[in-house]
């Protein structure tokens, strides 16, 4: 019986709720929509509240109230994870009423949606960028407030979410074997983010990257990738010294030093090699040319001897006299 009567209780008890959030709908009466927003509010049912909310918009505009629902609004939207939303709401309460007590707290607010809406590093960090600029700017309008003495700590998680999507992507070119572009890759992510905490892994990928180049190398660009493979080595012992990094400069050095002197001696035997070829050809193309030269002179001795002839021919017509005439007597 006891358990009957509960369950009679909780069902009116939801049959009043929802009796209240459909006559807040259907009202036309703003002071009842706003106590039932209000109470829902409070009672944390955001979505209904952003419901009765989203009616009061114009209902309460140019009134006291005005202020109140859209501030109440951007946090139902923030506690129901509508980060991007909420975030625009909270924005402009804090240009809108920049008097309001609570204009602070708004702009505190936005920049911490934006903080919220960002996206996991390996996918579009359009957001992270955002946030990181919310973040700044409340710190530059409001440099002494409470709220600032995380901002920094929350903008370094930011741009580390940003400088790791960077090495991510360029660490995927070096697992496909694309050494080149992940020698870019790794060089701009230092150049990006000089603070970067990741810099001794950096390192030690445009090392590997640079020491698969070298012996990996077509014969005309080996000398110079070897000597840029040996210089970062040595640079990677500076910086991290008594580290695994140094010790795998020093590994990768040794190699590195034997193959130079492998690639010397064939060097040495390709250049051997060219030299004997450049010799030959050379002295074939001598030969073709003395071939070459001395088919040309005996074209032009007959040549000239066609032309010695035809001056002969000439001149023999020139001296022969014409026949006598002949006349024939008429009978």
């Amino acid at each position: 019986m006891k358990k009957y009567i509960l369950g009679l209780f909780a069902v009116a008890v939801l049959s009043s709720c929802v009796s209240q959030q459909e006559k807040a709908m259907k009202s036309a009466d703003k002071n009842f929509i706003l106590k039932a927003a209000n109470d829902n509010f409070a009672k944390k049912k955001w979505k209904n509240a952003l419901a009765l909310y989203d009616r009061l918009a114009n209902l309460v505009a140019g009134t006291d109230d005005f202020p109140n629902v859209g501030f109440n609004t951007a946090y139902a939207n923030y506690y129901d994870k509508n980060y991007k939303l909420a975030g625009h709401q909270f924005k402009n309460f804090a240009v809108n009423f920049p008097k309001d007590p609570r204009a602070e707290e708004a702009a505190y607010m936005s920049a911490l949606c934006y903080y919220e809406g960002s996206m996991d590093y390996n996918l579009d960090q359009s957001t992270t960028e955002t946030a990181i600029n919310e973040l700044q700017d409340f710190l530059t309008n409001y440099p002494n407030s409470e709220r600032s003495k995380n901002i920094s700590q929350l903008i370094d998680e930011l741009s580390y979410k940003l400088e790791f999507k960077a090495y991510e992507n360029a660490r995927q070119y070096f697992k496909m074997g694309e050494y080149k572009a992940a020698n870019v890759a790794f060089e701009n992510v230092l150049e990006d983010f000089p603070s970067t905490k990741l810099r001794p892994k950096i390192y030690d990928y445009i090392m590997k990257s640079r020491y698969e180049l070298a012996v990996k190398s077509v014969y005309d660009l080996k000398d110079e990738r070897i000597e840029s493979a040996l210089a970062y080595t040595k640079l990677v012992e500076k910086e991290l010294p008594n580290t695994e990094y140094s010790k795998t400069a020093t590994d990768l050095r040794a190699k590195l030093t034997k193959e130079k002197e492998n690639f010397a001696v064939v060097k040495k035997q390709t250049e051997a090699r060219i030299a004997v070829l450049t010799a030959r050809q050379k002295k074939e193309a001598d030969k073709i040319a003395e071939k070459s030269k001395a088919e040309q002179q005996i074209k032009d001795q007959i040549n000239n001897e066609k032309k010695a002839m035809q001056i002969q021919r000439d001149s023999a017509a020139l001296q022969t006299p014409p026949p006598a005439a002949t006349f024939k007597i008429q009978r």
